[in-house]
This record gives structure tokens, C-alpha cells and sequence, in this order.
């Protein structure tokens, strides 16, 4: 080869390489004037405009980009990544001559995490220009999808959930009156119609083997001898918190100090479950048991709180404040139950006749919805259905299989509400990190910061476990599909003594610190009716409960 051609050959190879690391990694003009500044950053190669970033991988390798080169010297202590108080290990390298710093964290980061990337105003350039504005990148991590408990069958599962939460209300029940807390954290606050629902649960107990007969039998008498000795009463209704040392009402509301008829129906729900239950015709205890729950069931002044003679019942009455509240209950909610209780009472007096039924709950047919969301028609209601609690409060006792009157067949109704309530979860429109067919259920919980009553219309993105698992009945393959996730795949941030936590959310990595009696009660109450219908059994067996809702117009195989 020739000098000349060694040289042109020369040239070649240098031009080559030249165009290869200019294609890789291109030459960032950079100037001794103007502000040293941010201009990029990415996350595993997606630029981030300064919005958090779910779902992350466990190694992500994030990219900052400089207007110039980086002063290397200066850049130790100003840079940091963070979770919580911790601060955690990283490595550091740089390209494009020190103008673009990557970051990665030294060792896997945790799953479900929240970590934040920071660089200080005290990196400078090496033109001795200071960072014009501080840097901050958020981002949390994916879902470690491991099994944190040992796999079980689904029906020793179920079993582990019935028992675990039972302890809410057998363990945690208040120590002088037996009565369910409102939750954890309420110290001596009970609750009416939670404590319905935990009488209930331990019904399921004694039929689990969790609780002796006589254990339950105790209990519930503890509470009976309370309610009729201490509580205070209302025309015969209960207020919706009691102080569970004494009795007396606490407030609900600055004007709810007086007498809850919804509360009240979910109580007696629970103790005419009761006293089916304990059916002995021998047993002395039992005898009083059941003439104690009558007695309390027949002092209950249901046309009382129709509010001066109207066809119509309403919530709430204060000795103080009279029916100052003055909310109805009407429409498609959870209070069908004290229309049925309202005209099964066995006192003439205090009875409703059916036009109360019919104007009042149903409003002459004015609750129909009649249409479809996602393919699924919805007979009652509001839009998509509302919180899933709508389906079970009254629906623990009251058997929806082949219920129907006039207006809806209620089976119909529960099944659509909880398939749409499960579809809208699937599809997401909000995208909300962490819904899936697995982790889905939107009903009243609480939310970071305060209470609502979630549903596809008020989503916050905040999960509920009881709303996917209180639906067992309706959607058994989704519910336990949330179940199994909820336990094995996220059990170790919200499965505890109680059961499980009211609420969650992966999008905001919140996770409740209480649980709650009125959602607690609903999942060992309706996963037993799924497995075994003994709630619904019962309930549905009372003489007086079959009369009532005939004479409401109902039909019903167990009618």
C-alpha cells in the first residue's frame, strides 16, 4: 500500500468511528453563558415531565441531562436518593463528556415502595455556574408478586378469612357491653348496625367450629342485656354510636343524637338471625335469648319514623333536634332492610302497610335504571351502580335468589351492580395504578385523609378489600380471585389480626391503619352465605319476615 492510500485509508477509519459515537450518543452543544440547568430526565429511557411514575422496576437507571458539563467535584453530597427517612446507595457514571449523568441504585430497590431522586442547587458546571433550580424525580415501584403466606386450598382460605376477621368482633368486642367498636382506633365507641353484622359473624363461628355455641350464645346475650338495660332508645330505635360503658347515645352528627332506624333494622337483622339460631326448646338460656329479641324487635316504633303518618320512612329522630336531619329513606341504597323489618313487625301498631313500601323505597317504580354498562343491564339505581355496599348491607340477611317484586328481580340487580362495579376496575379510565381483574372494588371505605363512598362515579383510586370479597355470592371467580391476591400477593401490607385492612390504594402506596366494623361484619357474612346460604337461612325462616314481605308483594322460594 502506497503512502498516499495508508493515508485516505487512515482517514476512513477515523471517520467511521467518529460517525458510530456521534450516532450513539449525541454531542450536546453546550456554552460558557446562561444558566446551568436540567434540560432533560429520563426514567428507564422515558422522559419524565415531573409527574410520579408507577409501576417502576426494581434497578431502574435514570438519566439527567445538563445544559454543560458537570463539575464532578461538587456533585457528592448534593445528590440522593430517598424512601421514607432512608437514604439509599447508588452508582453513578457520566457520558457526553460529563454533560449527562446516569444514576442507578446499587442494590434492587424494595417492591411497592416510594422513592424520590434528588439533585441540590450546589452542582455546578464546570464553567463554576451553580444548578439553577433543584432537581426531583418521583417514582414508585411494582408489585412484588411473590406469595408472602403459604399457598392453601380455597376452602381452608375462605375458612382462614371468616375466622381472622371474626376476631374483630368476638376478641375486640368492647369489654363491658359485647358490642362491636366502630373500629379499631374508635376506643369506646360502638356501633348499632355493625354490631348487627358482627352478631352474624359469630353465628358463623359457632358453625365453623371458631366459637363454642355457648361462647356465641354468651356473647350475644351480653349485648342483648345491654341494648335492653342500658342503651338509650329512641321510639324504640338504637342510636348509630353508644358509648359501650354506659349506654348512653353519642353523636353521630352535630344533630343525629337520637334514634337510627337504618342502624337499627341492620341490629335487628342480626339478632333475628340470632334467634333462629338458638332454637333450643329445652336450653333455658336460649328461651330467654330469643323472648329478649323479641321484646326488643316489638318496641320498635317503625311508623313513628314515617315522620308524621307520611308513606315514607324517615332516617333519624332527636329528642333535641326533632327531624331536623330529614333524609329519607327511599331509593336504591342499603336501607331496603327496615321497609321489610317495618312491615314484618308483629306489633299491629307499629307495622307499615305497603304504600309506604311503594312510595317510599321503591317511589312508584321511579328507581328503574334500565340501562347497560359495560353489556350488563342494570335495573335500579344510579349509574353503574354505586358503592357495592348497596348489595350487601341488607342483602346479608334478605336472600336475592329469585327475589323479585314489582319492580326489580333483586338477584338481577346484585349480580349486574357487582359485575359492573368489577368491569369499571378492569377497564380503568382514571388509570390508577394497581387495578386489575385481581385488584378491583369500589364501595364507602376510608381514603386517605377521610371517608367516601367509592363507586365507578367517585373513584378516588382507593381499593376496598370488603367489596370484592362481601360479593362472593354475586361474582364468585372475581371475588375470589381478589381474594387470593389481596392474601397471598399483598398480604403482608394489609392482612393483620382483624383481618384485612378497610382500604388500600397502589396508586398512592396508602395503606389504612384501621379496620372497620361495617365492613368487616358483610365478608365473613357473605362468604358463609356463599359456602353454606346460613345466613340467609336463617333470616329468611323468621314467620314473620316471610308474612311481611309477601305482604310487600314479594316472591321468593324461600316465601
Amino acid at each position: 500500500m502506497s503512502v498516499k492510500q495508508f493515508f485516505f485509508a487512515a482517514i476512513a477509519v477515523l471517520f467511521y468511528f467518529y460517525c458510530k459515537k456521534t450516532t450513539h450518543e449525541p454531542v450536546i452543544k453546550v456554552t460558557t453563558g446562561g444558566p446551568f440547568s436540567c434540560t432533560k430526565v429520563t426514567l428507564n429511557d422515558t422522559v419524565n415531565n415531573g409527574q410520579l411514575v408507577n409501576n417502576v422496576n426494581l434497578n431502574p437507571v435514570v438519566k439527567f441531562y445538563f445544559s454543560a458539563p458537570i463539575d464532578t467535584s461538587t456533585l457528592t453530597g448534593d445528590i440522593a436518593l430517598t424512601t421514607g427517612a432512608s437514604t439509599i446507595k447508588i452508582q453513578i457514571a457520566y457520558s457526553n463528556n460529563d454533560s449527562v449523568l446516569i444514576v442507578q441504585p446499587a442494590a434492587s430497590l424494595q417492591s411497592l415502595s416510594l422513592y424520590s431522586l434528588s439533585i441540590a442547587t450546589l452542582l455546578k458546571s464546570t464553567f463554576d455556574s451553580s444548578l439553577k433550580s433543584a432537581v426531583r424525580l418521583s417514582f414508585s415501584t411494582q408489585i412484588d408478586s411473590s406469595n408472602k403466606f403459604p399457598v392453601i386450598t380455597d376452602s381452608a382460605l375462605l375458612t382462614l378469612v371468616e375466622e381472622q376477621t371474626l376476631n374483630y368482633f368476638y376478641a375486640f368486642g368492647h369489654p363491658v357491653c359485647g358490642m362491636a367498636r366502630e373500629r379499631t382506633s374508635s376506643g369506646n365507641t360502638v356501633t348499632t348496625g355493625g354490631t348487627g353484622f358482627g352478631i352474624m359473624g359469630m353465628l358463623v363461628g359457632v358453625q365453623r367450629n371458631f366459637l363454642t355455641r355457648a361462647q356465641a350464645l354468651s356473647r350475644i346475650d351480653t349485648i342483648v342485656n345491654f341494648l335492653t338495660n342500658k342503651a338509650t332508645r329512641f321510639h324504640g330505635a338504637f342510636s348509630h354510636w353508644i358509648d359501650g360503658s354506659t349506654g348512653a347515645t353519642l353523636p353521630f352528627s352535630t344533630q343525629d343524637d337520637g334514634g337510627d332506624i337504618v342502624e337499627t333494622s341492620y341490629m335487628i337483622q342480626g339478632l333475628l338471625c340470632a334467634r333462629q339460631f338458638f332454637n333450643s326448646t329445652t336450653d333455658s338460656n336460649e328461651i330467654n335469648l330469643r323472648s329478649s329479641i323479641n321484646a326488643i324487635y316489638d318496641s320498635v316504633e317503625w311508623n313513628w319514623y314515617r315522620q308524621n303518618g307520611q308513606n315514607v320512612l324517615t332516617w333519624n329522630w332527636s329528642p333535641d333536634f326533632g327531624w331536623a336531619i330529614n333524609v329519607q329513606v327511599r331509593g336504591w341504597c342499603e336501607a331496603m332492610i327496615p321497609y321489610i323489618l317495618a312491615a314484618s313487625s308483629p306489633v299491629d301498631s307499629n307495622t307499615i302497610p305497603k304504600i309506604v313500601y311503594t312510595n317510599g323505597w321503591a317511589q312508584n317504580g321511579g328507581e328503574r335504571n334500565g340501562n347497560s354498562f359495560y353489556g350488563i343491564p342494570l335495573p335500579l339505581g344510579p349509574d353503574y351502580g354505586g358503592p357495592l355496599f348497596f348489595a350487601h348491607y341488607s342483602f346479608l340477611g334478605i336472600n336475592p335468589n329469585g327475589l323479585s317484586d314489582a319492580y326489580a328481580n333483586y338477584w338481577t340487580q346484585d349480580t349486574a351492580h357487582a359485575n359492573i362495579n368489577y368491569l369499571y376496575c378492569v377497564s380503568n379510565p382514571n388509570h390508577y395504578f394497581g387495578y386489575s381483574d385481581l385488584c378491583w372494588g369500589l364501595t364507602a371505605s376510608d381514603i386517605p385523609n377521610g371517608y367516601t363512598a367509592s363507586s365507578p362515579t367517585n373513584d378516588v383510586g382507593v381499593i376496598a378489600p370488603t367489596a370484592a370479597i362481601s360479593s362472593m355470592p354475586y361474582t364468585p371467580v372475581q371475588s375470589l380471585n381478589a381474594l387470593r391476591f389481596f392474601y397471598y400477593v399483598l398480604g403482608d401490607k394489609i392482612w393483620g389480626q382483624y383481618g384485612f385492612i378497610d382500604a388500600f390504594s397502589l396508586n398512592s402506596l396508602w395503606y389504612d391503619t384501621d379496620c372497620l366494623a361495617i365492613d368487616q361484619g358483610p365478608q365473613i357474612v357473605m362468604i358463609e352465605n356463599y359456602r353454606s346460604g346460613l345466613l340467609w337461612n336463617l333470616f329468611m325462616s323468621c314467620p314473620e319476615v316471610q308474612q311481611g314481605m309477601q305482604n310487600l308483594g314479594f316472591s321468593s322460594p324461600n316465601l
